[in-house]
């Protein structure tokens, strides 16, 4: 598959960071909409322009279905990139295999989304999509049909949410509430985790969720901070805090952790995707605010796929970037 940028000169890649240092993250490219799908000669999709950098051009008087304000995402098995869009009230399947963009709009069998935030896997290929207007976590199957929504009466604003096969539990940041509540599959309220506070385990408007092995990643968003839960026990593990440099959270949003364990946290405040070692500490930031390719502005959730491909949904500027992380080590970017 062919990314666009990946394609151009050595010397014009965008890499993170820049030499002489090693670079530890390639740009990609980028997701927008149905620009992602071109046609060749005989009027059929090609698949190896999915991930085109630079949007295409629309001919005639039909309008393109483009992201407005994506939120979160996440890649299934089948290699589907699924995104949620608030403006648009709907989740984008970016479906690569089919060559094809779909767009899954049913919260249930009665309402459409409304506010789609958090999305994650769901049993048998379907997908968990946190509705923070309708307060409820939407079930839709592999097709984007609507099962039986979990939440309904309990949740107050649900925003991000994880789902933990081995367990079979659906974790839910419900924002308003400043606590984490746990289903199982069935849509029953099994636990909940914290209460309002600053003290450890405590949240003030918890907003995104995910699951690394035996850890809950939690952006404790207005306590600018993100808490490591153990769901095997013990203390949680904090890290972040105030300030006025880059590193620093003031407004966490999206959490997500790679296969060696870097964690990506968005900071929507300073529009700067930063990296984090599995200790917590701090180790690079990818750009800040701005329009250019590789840029942010009011960035939101951030998810990552077998690959190692980190995805971030980039609200203000209606699109997902795409980096490839290049191994190696981010432990030691710097």
């Amino acid at each position: 598959m062919r990314y666009g940028i990946e394609d151009a000169p050595e010397g014009k890649r965008l890499l993170w960071p820049q030499p002489p240092e090693v670079p530890r993250y390639l740009f990609s490219g980028q997701l927008t909409g149905e620009a992602n799908f071109v046609r060749d000669d005989g009027g059929q999709s090609r698949v190896g322009s999915f991930f085109r950098w630079l949007a295409g051009v629309m001919s005639g008087d039909e309008q393109p279905v483009v992201l407005q304000r994506p939120q979160s995402g996440m890649v299934d098995e089948s290699g589907r990139v699924m995104v949620t869009d608030v403006s648009r009230q709907a989740v984008f399947v970016f479906d690569e295999p089919a060559g094809r963009l779909q767009l899954w709009e049913r919260a249930d069998a009665r309402q459409g989304f409304v506010a789609p935030s958090g999305i994650a896997a769901a049993p048998d290929g379907g997908v968990w999509v946190a509705d923070a207007q309708l307060a409820l976590v939407a079930h839709l199957d592999r097709e984007g049909n609507p099962l039986q929504p979990v939440g309904k009466g309990i949740l107050r604003r649900p925003t991000g949410v994880a789902w933990d096969a081995t367990s079979r539990r659906l974790f839910v940041a419900d924002a308003y509430a400043h606590e984490i509540k746990v289903f199982d599959v069935a849509g029953n309220l099994i636990e909940t985790i914290g209460r309002r506070g600053d003290g450890p385990g405590e949240f003030n408007y918890p907003s995104h969720v995910a699951l690394a092995g035996d850890d809950l990643y939690v952006t404790d968003t207005m306590n600018s901070r993100v808490q490591v839960i153990s769901l095997t026990g013990g203390a949680p593990r904090i890290f972040g805090e105030r300030g006025l440099y880059i590193g620093n959270l003031v407004r966490p949003k999206g959490v997500a952790v790679d296969s060696e364990g870097n964690i990506y946290i968005v900071e929507s405040y300073y529009d700067h995707l930063l990296v984090f070692n599995r200790k917590g500490q701090f180790l690079m930031p990818i750009d800040g605010m701005g329009y250019a390719t590789g840029k942010f502005y009011l960035p939101a959730g951030v998810w990552v796929d077998s690959r190692n491909r980190i995805f971030i949904a980039d609200m203000f500027n209606g699109r997902v970037t795409v980096f490839q992380f290049l191994g190696g080590g981010a432990e030691n970017a710097g």
